[in-house]
């Protein structure tokens, strides 16, 4: 009994002793117990102390959201401040679907438990049963709009599941573009404060219709706005629709004519609905006008006078290379493209060819206006003198070969001189003055007019297939040597030269001024300085055949036989100086020239009218008509001159 208690005192004190003892096991579960929560702690710690700007930002990017709205395009006026593109109220109307987020839940319940008490088992998916609800919440605030309307649309589900997808905060456009009695009728009738509402956007206004369409352009949709310092740029963002030049001054001076978009930054629920008041916000700014030279009572003149045909006319003035007309026809209608071309419109443009602006696009053989070039090169080459005859014009003349006749070969001009030369166009004389002068001189005469450059005018499109040949230029471009007959067609703006009609008034007015390049500009600038080049280099008994020469076409000679100024003539006695041409372009169609100055003693105004002929080898004569559309615009000048109290008085621009 004693061993026994003996053994059982043994065996408790060392069951004792080992509870009393560490075992290894036990400290390694406390050290990594220890360890992870000291992990936990110093994260959390590191994560409370130094990305507290990260996990803010996080935030701010999952609850923000911005949205732009563009600003409205500057105007563009005429050089006496005639609006000539505006903006135009367009009204819309919308829903704002954030503010709908109880009724679509509404809505979907009622529809669910529909569903469910007709006993259909197959039944929509949750977001089924919301996209259902939506369209019959908008539905029903639509039909509010077709009961003062008398309408009967309908919600387009479609576009409606991609804008609450894509443009939830954006308002829905139900009704777009609203005629002026609808619009009266919704705000006498809509509730104020409701989620249905009329919204007032911006699109382009052309009170001229079609005037000017090529030069002043038009925009498209632009759907990139951004607003320069801003916040918010790694927002999720919205941006309501701009728009962007796509031709004309429209898209040179977009830029300048761009609206500052403005942007609001709203904080919104974790379904995306909006929390107002608003966190930031910047209203939109309309951008800078945009003053042209144009002078839209000539511009309408001018297209007037082409009227159906096709053709340009360029009119300048003298001193400041300002444009006063710039009219291409065929043209279209400029209203068409506000608020967005149709396919049916864009076709019809297309039909009638109407796109090109011929005036800077369209290069041309310059015909027998190319011959005062011709006599500047003869002239200052000594090639000929202004009192000497050159040539005996019989009709026709045979030479290196060839039959070169002058109209037809049934007018005989006799022993004539330069002056009558140019007055009657004698073609047989400017034949053998390009002869007596060369080919290099009468190349290097074009080229120093720059007929073989763009103008640089701010336009978008100018070609560059104008073309002033050399023999280089047609070996190189027709692996051809160049032959006597080059060089006559050459005399007489025929054969490979190819010149605008923004080129040739550019040319005339240069002429006009004693000089040899005028650079064009659609700006106005009140206090424009007079534009100086160098000179031509004639003598002044010189200069003064070439003018005299001009006059007498327009008295007496090639512009006068059709009476076409003759019977209308310039008010106060205006003294003119042009030249008819018609030139052939082979196997498509002719082109009748007419280019002019005004006064003659101190001239204002330049002009280039190019038109061309339907039908291939008519006698499309310059005088017959060019010279009309010229002397419309002329008149028009000279009587604003002469009456400047009968035109309507300027809005002056803002």
């Amino acid at each position: 009994m004693a061993t026994s208690d003996t053994n059982l005192a043994d065996r408790s004190g060392s069951l004792l002793e080992t509870h009393k003892s560490y075992q290894p096991r036990v400290i390694f579960f406390y050290f990594v117990i220890f360890a992870l929560l000291a992990t936990l702690v110093i994260g959390l710690a590191h994560e409370q102390l130094f990305n507290t700007a990260r996990h803010l930002d996080s935030e701010r990017m999952q609850n923000q959201r911005r949205i732009l709205v563009p600003g409205p395009r500057g105007n563009i006026y005429d050089r006496e401040g005639r609006l000539l593109v505006g903006n135009r109220p367009r009204f819309a109307v919308v829903l704002y679907l954030d503010e709908l987020k109880s009724e679509f839940i509404n809505e979907a319940r009622i529809i669910r438990r529909n569903y469910a008490e007709a006993g259909d088992k197959d039944l929509p998916t949750r977001d089924q049963f919301n996209q259902i609800a939506r369209v019959s919440v908008v539905q029903r605030y639509l039909d509010q709009v077709n009961g003062i309307l008398q309408r009967t649309s309908t919600v387009d589900r479609v576009d409606l599941k991609k804008h609450f997808d894509r443009q939830l905060l954006l308002p829905y456009t139900l009704i777009d573009d609203l005629e002026p009695n609808d619009y009266a009728k919704l705000v006498e009738r809509l509730p104020v404060k409701s989620p249905l509402q009329l919204y007032a956007s911006s699109t382009r206004f052309y009170p001229y219709g079609s005037a000017a369409a090529h030069t002043l352009g038009y925009v498209g949709v632009e759907t990139d706005i951004d607003v320069e310092d801003f916040p918010g740029e790694d927002l999720k963002t919205f941006k309501m629709k701009g728009t962007i030049g796509r031709d004309g001054l429209e898209k040179v001076f977009d830029s300048r004519l761009q609206g500052e978009a403005g942007g609001t930054i709203f904080r919104v629920s974790p379904a995306g609905y909006k929390i107002n008041p608003p966190l930031e916000k910047r209203l939109p700014v309309q951008g800078r006008n945009l003053v042209t030279s144009l002078d839209i009572d000539l511009q309408r003149v001018a297209e007037e006078a082409i009227d159906d045909q096709t053709g340009a006319a360029v009119a300048i003035d003298v001193k400041t290379g300002e444009i006063l007309v710039l009219a291409s026809k065929p043209d279209y209608n400029l209203s068409d493209f506000s608020p967005r071309l149709t396919h049916a419109a864009a076709a019809d443009i297309e039909a009638r060819q109407a796109w090109t602006n011929h005036a800077i696009s369209a290069a041309y053989p310059p015909g027998s206006t190319f011959k005062i070039i011709t006599s500047i090169a003869a002239l200052r080459s000594g090639a000929i003198n202004p009192d000497d005859p050159i040539v005996d014009c019989e009709g026709t003349l045979r030479k290196y070969n060839h039959n070169f006749v002058c109209e037809n070969g049934l007018v005989h001009h006799g022993e004539i001189l330069l002056r009558d030369a140019i007055a009657e166009s004698c073609d047989i004389y400017f034949y053998t003055a390009a002869w007596l002068t060369s080919v290099e001189k009468l190349a290097a005469e074009g080229k120093r007019f720059h007929l073989n450059e763009k103008t640089g005018i701010e336009l978008p499109n100018e070609t560059s297939r104008m073309v002033v040949p050399d023999p280089e230029w047609k070996m190189r471009t027709r692996d051809e040597s160049w032959v006597p007959g080059d060089t006559a067609h050459m005399g007489i703006g025929q054969g490979d030269v190819l010149v605008t009609p923004l080129q040739m008034a550019c040319f005339v007015a240069s002429f006009a001024r004693g000089e040899t390049y005028t650079h064009p500009t659609l700006l106005h600038q009140a206090d424009r300085p007079a534009q100086h080049s160098a000179p031509i280099g004639l003598k002044p008994e010189q200069m003064q055949a070439i003018i005299d020469g001009m006059e007498g076409c327009v008295t007496h000679g090639t512009a006068a036989k059709t009476l076409a100024l003759a019977s209308e003539k310039i008010p106060g006695g205006i003294r003119i100086a042009g030249k008819t041409g018609t030139a052939q372009v082979p196997g498509r169609k002719n082109v009748a020239w007419f280019i002019c100055f005004a006064p003659i003693e101190n001239p204002e105004i330049a002009m280039a009218v190019a038109v061309e002929g339907d039908t291939p080898n008519e006698a499309y004569q310059g005088g017959i008509y060019a010279v009309p559309v010229a002397s419309a615009v002329l008149r028009k000048y000279f009587d604003k001159k002469a009456h400047p109290s009968a035109f309507v008085q300027p809005i002056k621009p803002e």
